[in-house]
C-alpha cells in the first residue's frame, strides 16, 4: 500500500532541545526530522509535534518547533492519553512517526494510534533512543504490532508520486 500526502501527517514525538544532546546520533536523528518536516510542510502534510513536560524538559529543538503545525505538551508518555487524536485532522489515516526516545513515548503512542486504526509508519533515521539498542527493540515491537518502519526517501517519493509534481525539484534538494 502506497503512502498518501493527502492522508498521512507527519507525528514529531518530542525533539526536546534538553533531551537530543543525550540521544544516540541525536544530531543525525534531528536532521531527519528537520528534513521531513520541510517535506511534509512543502507538500502540504500536517506536521504535528509534542512536548513532554516541556516546563522541565523545555521546548522542543526551534528548528522542528517553526515546522510543526501544532504542538501538543503532554504529561503522559503515551500522546493518545493527552489529546493527539483530537488533533489529527480527520481525512489523515496514515501518521509517519519520528521522535524521542523511541522505545518509551514514540512506541507507546504508535501502539495506541496502531489499536485506534492509523497505519503507522515509524521513520528508521528520524527515531532515536539514549541507546541504539532500546531503538532497535522499540522496532522490532513496532513491526510485530504491525507498523510498518520507512525511509525518509520511502516516504518522500511515494508523497510526490512523480517527477512532473510541482514540488520536485525542491524536496529533490532536501532529498540529496
Amino acid at each position: 500500500m502506497l503512502i498518501q500526502a493527502h492522508e498521512s501527517a507527519l507525528l514529531v514525538v518530542d525533539p526536546q532541545e534538553k533531551l537530543l544532546p543525550a540521544i544516540h546520533d541525536g544530531q543525525a536523528v534531528l536532521a531527519e526530522m528537520v528534513r521531513m518536516a520541510s517535506i511534509a510542510g512543502l507538500l502540504g502534510v500536517p506536521v504535528i509535534g509534542t512536548e513532554q513536560m516541556p516546563d522541565k524538559l523545555g521546548p522542543n529543538h526551534p528548528d522542528i518547533r517553526r515546522l510543526c503545525d501544532k504542538t501538543l505538551s503532554k504529561r503522559h508518555f503515551d500522546a493518545c492519553a493527552e489529546g493527539l487524536p483530537a488533533a489529527i485532522p480527520p481525512s489523515v489515516r496514515q501518521i509517519v512517526v519520528a521522535g524521542c526516545e523511541a522505545h518509551i513515548c514514540v512506541l507507546q503512542t504508535a501502539l495506541s494510534l496502531l489499536q485506534r486504526g492509523y497505519r503507522v509508519l515509524p521513520l528508521l533515521g528520524a527515531c532515536g533512543s539514549r541507546r541504539a539498542l532500546d531503538r532497535d527493540a522499540a522496532f522490532e515491537r513496532l513491526r510485530q504490532a504491525g507498523a510498518v518502519p520507512v525511509t525518509l526517501e520511502m516516504v518522500a517519493y511515494e508523497w510526490l508520486r512523480e517527477s512532473a509534481h510541482p514540488q520536485f525539484r525542491t524536496v529533490l534538494k532536501l532529498i540529496k
